[in-house]
């Protein structure tokens, strides 16, 4: 399938083959742009209204005394993340449009319970893919979320192509731009962007594009997601009473930071030391939330101290690359994000902060253990039972599957695309009886 561009007004900056969609289609309501569709099309769909119910850092819908009612989800970073991202985007010009609609649907096709559902996952899909956030983001927009269906040119079916997203879009939301095994320059690395079978629409999307290369629109989605989750993490675990500013000055405590740190957030060969300049640069600052006792005033000061985080991240690397490639215009190939290297330094010691005293606590490891049991139980209870527990539509795509590679991959869609209450409730029907047998 080969689309064509349609007929809304079209940035300058942003060819015919960048607004293109895999499936012709003409717009309902002319005068937007392409990139206006995109976004509402993300905006409105089901897939990004269920990172609601999907775990950020805290679990939705559990408290403890130090936590609100309202914890970050997995939405709430989303859209945290796509106003940091359509704000730079727009100053360095790209479009902000393009560049929300890559936030927004970034974190998509991650399952329930994060990262720790992610692995437990991966491990069941070993045998037909694997399985990978930042690859099910993208089977999400081009096939599995229903929005658009048309006729398959060998057999005259309908077939979902998702959202039908415009190729700049599809491409601006890619993280990692190579199938599974084929980093760059890491063949062992855990990251890739597209399944197997999903390789025709990615091919598509990535046309012209430098081999293994993220877009402009990309790296700065990129490094919006990390400016917002490194930063409101931090803030959610002061907030919580998880993190002691104190503690931030003692020096057994700042080494176990760096451990957490180098390996994980900054490259091996890091020096700790760099790591103390950069904690230390944000200590000293005026704003930095000293003293944060959870009155009123002290939670006003912490929300300043992440607008001002925000806003120093952000600025660094918007003045960074305007350093490097002047003031016009940057967009798809034409440039690179540059991030100076203290900044990734200040905001890697923010993700190692609230990795060492919120993710790392006891409480939330023996949480772990029994998600990645329930994720494991409930693909083997799929597996036996299914077509029996897939929702409709997986029931529909596991009927017509060819093989059971194929069969397995519509289980691993369906699990992806549960929230964590509904996945321990699907659970409970299916697994949890086996156990008392």
């Amino acid at each position: 399938m080969n689309g064509t561009a349609g007929t809304t007004p079209q940035d300058s900056a942003y060819d015919a083959a960048a607004t293109e969609r895999w499936a012709a289609e003409p717009d309902k309501r002319p005068g937007r742009t392409a990139f206006q569709r995109d976004r509402a099309r993300v905006l409105h769909s089901s897939a990004l209204r269920r990172l609601a119910g999907k775990t950020q850092v805290v679990t939705p819908g559990t408290r403890s005394p130090a936590w609100d009612a309202s914890p970050r989800t997995r939405l709430t970073h989303s859209l945290e993340c796509a106003q940091v991202g359509r704000e730079l985007g727009a100053a360095l010009g790209c479009d902000p449009d393009l560049v929300e609609a890559a936030c927004l649907s970034h974190d998509m096709g991650h399952p329930p319970f994060g990262h720790n559902g992610e692995q437990a996952l991966n491990e069941f899909a070993e045998d037909c893919g694997g399985f990978e956030g930042n690859a099910q983001s993208l089977r999400l927009l081009t096939r599995i979320e229903p929005k658009r269906f048309v006729p398959d040119p060998a057999t005259g079916d309908l077939v979902s192509v998702g959202l039908n997203l415009t190729r700049a879009a599809l491409d601006a939301a890619t993280k990692y731009p190579w199938p599974r095994g084929a980093h760059p320059t890491d063949p062992h690395s855990p990251k890739f962007g597209v399944y197997e079978d999903d390789l025709p629409v990615f091919t598509w999307a990535r046309r012209g594009a430098p081999a293994g290369r993220t877009c402009f629109e990309a790296q700065v989605m990129d490094w919006s997601d990390d400016v917002a989750y490194s930063v409101h993490d931090f803030e959610d675990g002061l907030h919580a009473g998880h993190v002691d500013p104190n503690l931030l000055l003692a020096e057994p405590e700042r080494a176990d930071i760096w451990r957490v740190a180098v390996g994980r957030y900054v490259p091996a060969d890091t020096d700790p030391q760099e790591l103390a300049d950069a904690l230390d640069r944000l200590v000293d600052q005026e704003w930095w939330p000293h003293g944060y006792d959870g009155t009123a005033l002290a939670q006003a000061r912490l929300k300043d101290a992440t607008s001002q985080l925000i806003g120093r991240f952000c600025l660094a690397a918007e003045g960074a690359t305007r350093q490097a490639y002047g003031s016009g215009r940057l967009t798809r190939y034409g440039a690179r994000l540059v991030v100076p290297r203290e900044t990734r330094n200040e905001c890697a010691v923010l993700k190692a902060v609230a990795d060492r005293y919120v993710m790392q606590r006891a409480e939330q490891e023996a949480l772990r253990a029994d998600q990645r049991v329930v994720i494991a139980e409930l693909a083997d209870a799929l597996v036996r039972r299914a077509p029996d527990g897939l929702d409709p539509q997986f029931r529909a795509l596991f009927d017509a599957a060819p093989d059971d590679r194929a069969r397995k991959r519509v289980v691993v869609d369906q699990i992806a695309s549960l929230t964590d209450a509904a996945a321990r409730a699907l659970h409970a029907r299916l697994a949890a009886p086996r156990r008392t047998r």
